[in-house]
């Protein structure tokens, strides 16, 4: 029998649904940072993630699994009703972080994770893998339809999200299979409570936080090709945010922002292996509200958390709680799944502008620490995180930013390679034989050059991204020191046909301009940029409080 259960879990892993994308990235191992603002950042991302204790991670689904502790659990939010979130988030960096660098310490300490987990989902012995405080109790009541413990605990759905989506992760970028299964089994946990409850039941759920279950649920369709799993992707699918944005109905105003943020990523995820031109359209709309009529020059959104009503961002400049790093951290996964369907260059100049303005800047450079807001508020400052103290959401996300820098750079369809962003890497196209390698100081100088190092297949289209922000006209291109006729205008693409060659070099100049960028109201607040890059001024720091987090509960907080 067990041999049975063993290929029930192993053959779904090898079936994939048919997804609906115009391009593809390439796999994270194929992509290697050179040496630049970016390759530190991740170093200084790799210091913070051993620091932790996979063990104190570990504790909360020990307990709730009725397995000795091997140690206590950490305080802060791990220990105040959001037990085990960290531990998901840590999953996924430590599976990119090892795809982005090949670190065997990130592979060894996954494999740790995932076989102490597994011995905890064996234990609940129902796939349920969770360290949400009181979680039999809790889940046994919920699928009987009694709600009441469910709506007094601190979001149990987007705890438990977070290893969900850990499980899959450690699968795709690190090829854990161990995680596939545990994957699979945790998907029909979910299932069989969509199976239980009501549509109407679900819903009112769904009016709790709840991560983007619904996203990991539509993946595990994926995977596996099993149509009940993309059914119960749907049921998670909270419907009074759908439906608006299927009518192009702005309903956000108010509205917790990082709630919302992952249902849409999984509106579009659903669309994309379905083919649903609703759900399509719903996360285009979002999409298109948040960045156009909800977004500052950093690429964030949101004051104390929330939506601001798009016609007034006059808290914007007065609170000390300015945009939250998890809705660009969101935004910006959303903005991978729009483009890799729908290649428009103006995703990408949004994707680099949230990227250098916001993502980059929320990890403490060379000392490490994750920041929760970034203030507007003129003169003011940011509060990081520290490894033993820190245990908000923005930690979490922020463990995962600065390990997957290298998704976003190169995109390709068959034959057509797309450089989207100037960051020091080097690119390996299995396919095509080909080593890449883009060498660049941007944004201190606005010149990159592209080389052929290797090739194979020759016969490929180089597109080059030329950016919103620079004049049409002033973007130049020279292939082995000859000028060429540039066939593209800002927000495009650049294209190359030749057969490359080894030793080829591509110098593209991208002069930037200095500009201004009004608040999305009107209102008489300006940011000064430099092509993409927000301006800012050095101020005194002398009377500035604390800039390193405690472990109180608004640690994360700025003091007025």
């Amino acid at each position: 029998m067990k041999r049975i259960l063993l290929l029930i879990f192993i053959i779904p892993l090898s079936i994939h649904a048919q997804s609906h994308k115009a391009l593809e990235f390439f796999s994270l191992n194929d992509v290697r940072l050179l040496p630049g603002i970016f390759k530190e950042q991740e170093q200084t991302d790799i210091n913070y993630i051993l620091a932790l204790n996979p063990d104190k991670l570990l504790a909360p689904f020990r307990r709730e699994a009725g397995l000795p502790e091997k140690s206590g659990s950490y305080g802060n939010w791990e220990s105040s009703g959001l037990d085990g979130h960290i531990c998901g988030h840590y999953l996924s960096a430590l599976a990119m972080m090892y795809a982005s660098t090949g670190d065997k310490r990130m592979s060894g300490r996954l494999d740790y994770m995932i076989g102490e987990l597994k011995l905890c989902q064996d234990k609940n012995a129902n796939g349920y893998l969770g360290g949400v405080p009181g979680s039999r109790k809790l889940w046994e009541e919920v699928l009987e339809g009694n709600f009441a413990d469910y709506k007094r605990k601190w979001v149990p759905f987007y705890n438990i999200h977070k290893v969900f989506a850990g499980l899959r992760d450690a699968y795709w970028y690190a090829d854990n299979k161990t995680a596939g299964q545990m994957l699979i089994r945790f998907a029909d946990w979910f299932c069989e409570m969509t199976a239980k409850l009501s549509r109407e039941q679900m819903q009112e759920l769904l009016g709790n936080e709840h991560g983007g279950v619904n996203e990991v649920l539509a993946d595990v369709y994926g995977i596996t090709g099993n149509k009940k799993y993309l059914d119960a992707a749907y049921s998670f699918s909270h419907q009074a945010i759908l439906q608006p944005l299927e009518r192009d109905q702005d309903k956000l105003d108010n509205l917790h922002a990082n709630t919302q943020i992952p249902k849409i990523i999984g509106f579009k995820r659903i669309a994309d292996y379905s083919g649903d031109t609703a759900y399509n359209h719903a996360a285009e709309f979002f999409w298109q509200t948040v960045v156009h009529h909800r977004t500052i020059a950093t690429g964030g959104n949101s004051v104390r958390e929330h939506f601001n009503p798009s016609n007034d961002f006059s808290t914007m400049m007065s609170s000390v709680e300015g945009p939250e790093s998890c809705n660009t951290y969101n935004m910006l996964k959303l903005t991978e799944d729009l483009y890799l369907s729908d290649p428009d260059v103006a995703y990408i100049d949004y994707y680099e502008k949230a990227l250098y303005n916001h993502i980059l800047t929320t990890q403490r450079p060379g000392k490490g620490g994750f920041v929760y807001f970034t203030p507007m508020r003129p003169g003011h400052y940011r509060v990081y995180s520290q490894p033993e103290t820190s245990m908000w959401c923005c930690v979490g996300s922020g463990l995962e930013n600065h390990a997957k820098y290298g998704k976003m750079i190169y995109t390709h369809s068959d034959n057509q390679l797309f450089v989207n962003l100037f960051i020091p890497s080097e690119l390996k196209w299995k396919d095509k034989g080909l080593l890449f390698r883009q060498e660049t100081a941007f944004p201190e100088q606005g010149i990159t050059t592209l080389k052929i190092v290797g090739v194979n297949k020759n016969s490929f289209d180089l597109n080059i991204r030329y950016p919103s922000w620079v004049k049409e006209g002033a973007l130049k291109v020279k292939i082995n020191g000859a000028s060429v006729a540039v066939n593209g205008k800002p927000s495009s693409y650049i294209n190359l046909k030749r057969k490359w060659k080894k030793g080829d070099v591509i110098t593209v100049e991208t002069p930037m301009q200095t500009s201004t960028e009004a608040l999305p109201d009107g209102s008489p607040y300006e940011a000064v940029l430099h092509g993409p890059i927000l301006l800012a001024a050095v101020i005194d720091t002398l009377f500035q409080k604390s800039r390193e987090a405690d472990d109180s509960r608004m640690g994360a907080h700025c003091r007025r």
